[in-house]
């Protein structure tokens, strides 16, 4: 890989939008079928996972009435990421990932139809929910790396910012939706009809996968190398390629300290601001709507010309708006809040993953892209395990805005060490 005189990789080659081309956030959809089947399903099928995030975090919170057991079960989701994404980079790089993904979410559906079933005959006992949790998380550590490399499959590096960014809208608009018909089915029909509603929204994305076929060039990329060695060869990547290792502590450290205000808003919403299901199930999507409003800029513009600066200003407003969401105590003023920070949460990720993918050549892209789902998503139950403990200590407060010191400090920091990270 070239790199300029002083061997920095800088943060502006990809191409910014130029006046002739659209802004529509939406093109990419329309140019790559492929990334049409896979988005309109995956979206789907998203909507039913947020209603489950809420009816697991309300169901644990209604078992053992523990801010300590919430964040736990949140940990026990994601905490097998941290410790099989990078092998399941190397399975990704391996073996066809289009195939990786068509397994894993077959197995998600069991996953759900499993929690339907136990909370519908009211056998689902907080043992069975860290169990179900820990087994979507190890599912999620072989299919998130598989995805995240797809996505190169379904457009192209020219048109990847967007595709992400779009991708985050899919997402968010989800986690407007999901926990929106939550709230009321929770309200309506009781919990376990989130789960049920879940399992059949996997059928979307099941039908989509089912429909996109590859160029047969693309497929399968095999590396000569064992699971050992093709670990060692993606981590050796990552530190001899400066801004690689920066991008990649700024994920880890946004993740564990951010991810509080997501685990603990259960008890944010009854124990804080005295709301009920639907209160919290709000409060998910103002967080979510502004996730959306990000991502379509993302979408539209891929981060602009001046992404750096971009991406200095989400990552400070992100530790500001949560150090003071921590200190409100008025419902309207902490769903619009919640908004403002979904807005910069999302920007910061975004362009994090956009400029990763932009780095790292296809041959070594699940295992690259799998230590970014490592230290990101592997990173929240570090993040939910300690917001737990800290809330069940020193409450809810401190382990929401205290983070966000942290996280200020350390952006301080980064961006102070590191100015080309936003001089573009």
């Amino acid at each position: 890989m070239l790199r300029p005189p002083n061997g920095y990789l800088t943060l502006a080659p990809m191409t910014a939008p130029t006046p002739s081309r659209s802004l529509n956030p939406f093109r990419t959809l329309a140019k790559y079928r492929n990334f049409r089947l896979f988005w309109l399903g995956q979206t789907t099928s998203l909507v039913g996972s947020w209603m489950q995030t809420v009816a697991v975090g309300w169901t644990a919170l209604e078992l053992t009435n523990d801010a300590f057991m919430v964040g736990l079960v949140s940990a026990a989701n994601t905490f097998p990421i941290l410790l099989f994404s990078l092998p399941g980079g190397v399975v990704a790089d391996r073996t066809e990932k289009l195939r990786v993904v068509r397994i894993a979410q077959v197995l998600m559906l069991l996953e759900a139809v499993a929690l339907w079933a136990l909370s519908y005959t009211g056998r689902l006992t907080i043992d069975w929910l860290l169990a179900l949790s820990l087994f979507g998380g190890l599912l999620a550590a072989f299919e998130i790396p598989a995805r995240q490399s797809l996505m190169v499959e379904l457009v192209g590096k020219e048109d990847i910012a967007q595709a992400i960014g779009l991708n985050s809208t899919g997402f968010n608009l989800a986690r407007v939706l999901g926990p929106s018909v939550a709230a009321v089915v929770i309200a309506r029909l009781g919990v376990s009809w989130t789960f049920g509603l879940n399992a059949v929204s996997y059928l979307a994305v099941l039908i989509g996968l089912a429909m996109i076929t590859l160029p047969e060039r693309r497929a399968v990329t095999r590396p000569r190398v064992s699971h050992l060695q093709g670990m060692r060869e993606a981590i050796r990547h990552v530190l001899d390629t400066p801004p690689l290792p920066m991008l990649l502590a700024i994920a880890t450290v946004f993740s564990v300290l951010g991810v509080p205000v997501i685990t603990l808003l259960p008890v944010v919403a009854r124990d804080q601001l005295g709301l009920g299901a639907d209160g919290y199930g709000a409060l998910m999507a103002c967080l979510g709507l502004g996730a959306v409003v990000g991502a379509l800029a993302i979408a539209a513009t891929g981060g602009g010309a001046q992404r750096g600066k971009v991406f200095r200003a989400a990552s400070f407003s992100f530790a500001l708006l949560l150090l003071v969401f921590s200190l409100v105590r008025v419902p309207v003023l902490n769903g619009m809040l919640l908004f403002a920070i979904g807005i910069a949460m999302i920007l910061n990720n975004a362009l994090v993953n956009a400029r990763l993918q932009e780095l790292v050549p296809d041959a070594i892209r699940g295992r690259v892209l799998s230590l970014y789902v490592m230290v990101y998503v592997g990173g929240s139950p570090i993040g939910s395990f300690a917001g737990g403990w800290v809330a069940s200590v020193a409450g809810v407060d401190w382990a929401i805005g205290g983070g966000a010191a942290l996280m200020l400090l350390f952006a301080l920091w980064a961006f102070r060490r590191h100015p080309m990270l936003a001089a573009h």
